[in-house]
């Protein structure tokens, strides 16, 4: 097989990156299946696909899987924090995928890389905040010719397609992978809650038992944590602007402040939200001596970075790794983990595998239902036909040994009638 087009760190450690990959599949059942069917019936031959994800074994399963369908593809990290090179060089040198991806790059090679997989031309974009869609639209718009759709997985993501769409402004047909029961459900309640927990106690090493955890955001990522912060013994506070949310998460027993109020007696704070600022001036001066910052949105805004540095008289970089410490005039210190950035991804190695077995397979078939389907479909943000989400949960619960009940034929007719 001849080596595709490719920057990545080292070609040398492709071998421990194909060891690493194999492990992750082991707890991908769903997936592998998903392959093989895809193996056999090439539904994906000729395509051109160009993804911008986190580059880590449990995303070279589900590449390997759209490489298996007969897809091309280039693909950019979606965060530099978590790109594990060692995958990197698996999939270039064992599995034939073009990649732009070395860990710690800055910012001007992280546009770079996601401009280069621009340049294969894809008929789909996979991608993972909407920075494909938005290069594409707004810089490269002569691409949109051959482009038939895509799949954006985040929550940040879709409220972006949301808005350009709002605005008249997507020219593709979106699907919002992300928005699906067993995304939500499996990726951003389970899946996000135990791997920011694991960014946060490698970073630190603390002991959330008997602290005080704020989490800012109660949609299903904040949940998650909430719940996992709780389990482990933390009194947890949940800051939110949606007054709907707010109540749910008074009613699930927890403690609901503004974060005026929360900044002061938090100990560890999360942000867990899609938006920006949600940390500001005003919120870090009020914060305790010790205070750990984290972030577990999409992007690195939902802390306000500058504000922090504008107030530390000294910074203390990697005081352990991953964890930054910023003292302030009073003395008092507060550390940021992950540079602000994905802590689960940037600290840790992201969700398990298990999890994104379920959101990889839902995203594999989706694409393979855009190339059947795309010529019938405008562009808008899409969602996931309910077909392929009941399908893959079905595959997992037999993946997992475990049987349900089916209605029996009179039990359907009488959900299909009104007149029963």
């Amino acid at each position: 097989m001849a080596v595709p087009q490719h920057d990545v760190a080292d070609l040398g450690l492709a071998q421990a990156g194909v060891r690493r990959v194999e492990w992750a599949e082991r707890a991908m059942p769903v997936l592998r299946r998903v392959r093989d069917r895809f193996a056999e019936e090439r539904p994906l031959e000729g395509l051109r696909i160009a993804a911008c994800m986190h580059v880590t074994a449990e995303t070279a399963n589900i590449l390997r899987a759209l490489r298996a369908g007969g897809a091309e593809i280039a693909l950019a990290a979606s965060n530099p924090l978590s790109t594990q090179d060692d995958t990197a060089a698996a999939l270039v040198a064992e599995y034939g995928i073009a990649v732009y991806a070395r860990a710690g790059i800055d910012a001007a090679a992280y546009d770079r890389n996601l401009a280069t997989v621009l340049e294969h031309r894809p008929h789909m974009l996979l991608d993972d905040g909407c920075d494909l869609v938005n290069i594409a639209h707004l810089e490269r718009p002569e691409l949109l010719d051959e482009t038939i759709g895509g799949c954006e997985q985040t929550t940040t993501g879709v409220i972006r397609l949301h808005r350009m769409s709002a605005e008249g402004a997507l020219k593709l047909p979106m699907v919002a992978v992300n928005d699906t029961a067993t995304k939500r459900m499996f990726d951003n309640r389970y899946g996000t809650g135990q791997s920011t927990i694991d960014g946060i106690m490698r970073a630190t090493n603390a002991m959330l038992a008997g602290r005080t955890v704020v989490v800012a955001g109660f949609g299903y990522c904040g949940r998650g944590l909430a719940e996992r912060a709780r389990g482990m013994g933390a009194r947890v506070i949940v800051t939110e602007v949606d007054p709907v949310k707010a109540l749910d998460a008074a009613m699930q027993g927890y403690t609901v402040l503004p974060m005026d109020e929360a900044a002061q007696v938090g100990d560890v704070l999360v942000t867990a939200t899609g938006n920006r600022d949600v940390i500001r001036l005003e919120h870090i001066a009020s914060l305790k001596d010790g205070a750990v910052l984290a972030n577990s949105g999409h992007f690195d805004v939902e802390i306000d970075l500058p504000a922090l540095e504008s107030l530390a008289v000294e910074i203390r970089r990697e005081v352990r790794p991953q964890a930054d410490e910023y003292v302030l005039a009073d003395g008092r210190r507060i550390v940021l983990l992950a540079e602000g950035r994905l802590v689960n991804l940037g600290a840790a190695e992201g969700h398990p595998a298990a999890v994104m077995d379920m959101s990889f397979s839902v995203q594999a078939l989706t694409v393979a239902w855009l190339a059947e389907h795309h010529a019938t479909l405008v562009p808008d943000v899409l969602d996931v036909p309910v077909g392929i989400d009941t399908e893959v949960a079905r595959l997992e619960l037999e993946a997992l040994g475990i049987d349900i009940d089916r209605l029996t034929p009179d039990q359907e007719d009488y959900l299909n009638s009104w007149r029963a």
